[in-house]
């Protein structure tokens, strides 16, 4: 599987207090099935100032232990984006990070207050060339008054992620409430655990893409854990990839899973994600197969 959420980068914000805890969720991760992580700190000014050439450095820095500890996961960059006005210029200049330096970035309005213009600010980015990840929208605390405007938002083209922990009931009835009923209606694009440690908040993505098997099928959890993740690192368009619900994209075949194999995963700035250097595209071929294996 392949985790595009996760606090797991050590001391940079709320996530993993130290090494100690990032390398127990990485393991974690591995034993859940995961075979890449994204790393996503959060970007919030006036709380967290993490920047993105902090973020390359702290993921490469984790990398490096990993791999000391014989800890098979492969770690990518981005962040967990709170609204700003600059969004789009942070992401052209690399202050802000885009997942694996794609078109696509997880992008996290608050919690507990509606944000004003939320729609005009995502189609903002949209229009800007990338694609907006909407983190979690099930638990927002204002969903039950707002939903309209998150279904706007997907129709408009963001796309959503809920998570994983949310379809179990780790975040209570409202949460569980809204990720289902998003599944039901066909509107969820991304499983990710948005894990921040080792206690209630771990890596859990494979008891949720076991929710979506069990609700919508094995092909639609393979879509939200595998399918679309790979095809975000390869930047291919959404077009390009299955739609959520029934039915899925008419012009994407699953037997071609090798998508665009490339060494490198480029997009967005331009720049290159240090941890796919090496990459190679019988790995992700092999990385496929593992994971198609879990449902047969």
């Amino acid at each position: 599987m392949i985790d595009l959420h996760s606090h797991m980068l050590p001391g940079i914000d709320d996530g993993a207090a130290d090494l100690r805890i990032s390398l127990a969720m990485a393991r974690m991760a591995v034993a859940d099935g995961v075979e890449v992580q994204a790393c996503t700190p959060h970007i919030l000014p006036g709380l967290y100032h993490n920047t993105g050439p902090q973020i390359r450095a702290a993921t490469r820095e984790l990398q490096r232990r990993l791999d000391e500890n014989d800890i098979p996961l492969r770690l990518i960059t981005g962040a967990d984006v709170h609204l700003a006005p600059d969004l789009a210029e942070g992401l052209r200049s690399g202050r802000i990070l885009s997942l694996a330096d794609t078109r696509y970035v997880l992008v996290e309005p608050p919690h507990h207050v509606a944000p004003l213009r939320l729609v005009d600010f995502f189609f903002n980015v949209l229009l800007a060339g990338y694609v907006p990840i909407l983190t979690h929208p099930e638990r927002l605390s204002w969903i039950d008054t707002h939903s309209a405007a998150i279904e706007q938002l997907f129709h408009g083209g963001v796309w959503m992620q809920i998570t994983a922990g949310s379809l179990i009931g780790a975040f209570g009835r409202g949460p569980r409430y809204w990720a289902e009923r998003m599944l039901d209606e066909g509107r969820v694009h991304i499983l990710a655990s948005d894990a921040h440690g080792i206690g209630r908040r771990r890596p859990n993505l494979g008891q949720g893409r076991d929710a979506v098997a069990k609700r919508l099928g094995d092909e639609a959890a393979i879509d939200m854990v595998l399918t679309r993740p790979l095809g975000i690192l390869e930047n291919l368009p959404p077009s390009h990839m299955p739609a959520p619900g029934p039915g899925g994209c008419g012009g994407f075949r699953r037997d071609e899973t090798s998508l665009r194999s490339r060494k490198q995963y480029g997009g967005g700035n331009a720049n290159k994600v240090d941890a796919y250097q090496d990459g190679d595209a019988g790995g992700w071929r092999d990385v496929i197969g593992r994971v198609r294996a879990i449902f047969q």
